[in-house]
């Protein structure tokens, strides 16, 4: 019983990694414009709730910062490009600096001040 409580805790935590090994992203991949200065990509599923909490905020960082642009993918009708980034569970965000390049990637809900000091790492 205590083993299920620590997984339900840990899943309840956004995640928080670094850069994936200079990967880059661009239109091919995501099917939209990067932004002039950074993006917020957001991996989604339909029927996943944090979901729609992760899309609110990351609109709202994005209206707030100039040339930061919000790109949101669905999940499940994008499992190559899921695969091959390896994201694992819905909502994952990563930043992405202006030429594409991921410079931070999170797993689960992420809070406002925290996908606001992400962009100052890809700003």
């Amino acid at each position: 019983m205590r083993a299920f409580a620590a997984v339900r805790r840990r899943n309840r935590r956004a995640g928080v990694r670094g850069c994936d090994d200079g990967r880059r992203l661009g239109v091919a991949q995501l099917g939209e414009d990067l932004g002039a200065r950074a993006t917020l990509v957001q991996f989604s599923s339909a029927f996943c709730a944090p979901c729609r909490a992760t899309r609110r905020i990351l609109r709202e960082v994005a209206g707030m910062v100039p040339g930061v642009a919000h790109v949101e993918v669905d999940a499940e009708a994008r499992l190559d490009l899921v695969r091959e980034l390896g994201i694992l569970r819905t909502p994952t965000v990563l930043v992405l600096d202006k030429d594409g390049r991921v410079v931070r990637r999170a797993a689960g809900q992420p809070r406002k001040a925290d996908v606001i000091a992400a962009l100052g790492e890809a700003l």
